[in-house]
């Protein structure tokens, strides 16, 4: 194992110096380069490749992903997001139609389950790489005129804000981990079942009305979670705890040990 553990460390520092997408050296050669038998060497980058460090596809060889993206837990766009990172972002629309809202999209609306609501389906990608599959639904009511070519390489959010009269106010939004289908993996251009991150996402304007509803998967071989966490001060919620009624601290009490032959 401490062997095994070295040679995935050898690859890990290869890695380093490789741009996303670049491609590993033939198996042989690599194996011969390490010094190590080619049955060792794949169960290394079987290793990377479940970590979604290195992707491995078949008849053509191993490449490197590069880093992960990280997604900070803020109101904020895809588009925004990837210009930030320095990357060129995208998106393709593949379905736009008017349907009815339905009882589920219904209650995320606040909307009859007969009213109209815009169905969008696209593919984020940042550099041109399959990112994300998002649904949006929308209400029509909300954005006369829209079609699906206002949407192509441009942000939603944008097109609300200066079209629409439309500004993003506050979201919540529910994270859990899944696996693909058949046709997500499919757009995302990865093996079926891969895991994935589901976003589900409810948005509300400056009038506190929802305004969209996304359900987004997110390939969970190019995308991680960011989270800043702060420490509470703890004078302050000492202070809260006293003022409600609570004692700041609790007494230490000692509870004898009853005597040898004595019963409480």
């Amino acid at each position: 194992m401490t062997k095994f553990h070295s040679i995935r460390d050898q690859l890990l520092d290869r890695l380093e110096g490789m741009a996303a997408g670049e491609q590993f050296p033939p198996e042989r050669q690599l194996a011969e380069t390490l010094g190590i038998s080619r049955m060792t060497l794949r169960r290394a980058i079987d290793e990377l490749v479940a970590k979604g460090m290195v992707r491995r596809r078949h008849g053509t060889g191993v490449f490197a992903l590069g880093p992960k993206l990280d997604q900070p837990l803020a109101a904020s766009s895809f588009t925004e997001d990837m210009v930030a990172r320095g990357m060129r972002p995208g998106s393709h629309i593949l379905s736009f139609d008017t349907v009815a809202a339905g009882a589920h999209i219904g209650r995320r609306l606040h909307l009859a389950e007969g009213d109209d609501v815009i169905a969008i389906l696209r593919l984020r990608l940042a550099d041109d790489e399959p990112i994300a599959l998002e649904e949006l639904h929308i209400p029509s009511a909300l954005v006369p005129g829209l079609n699906a070519a206002d949407l192509e390489d441009q942000s939603f959010y944008e097109l609300l804000r200066h079209r629409f009269g439309i500004r993003l106010s506050h979201s919540v939004q529910t994270i859990e981990p899944t696996l693909l289908d058949a046709a997500e993996a499919k757009h995302l251009d990865v093996p079926e079942l891969s895991p994935a991150l589901l976003f589900e996402r409810t948005s509300r304007g400056a009038d506190d009305v929802p305004f969209e509803f996304v359900r987004s998967v997110y390939r969970g071989d190019r995308y991680k979670i960011c989270t800043e966490l702060t420490v509470p001060d703890r004078g302050v919620a000492d202070r809260a705890d006293s003022a409600a009624g609570a004692p700041a601290t609790v007494p230490d009490r000692t509870i004898p040990a009853p005597s040898e032959g004595h019963q409480p």
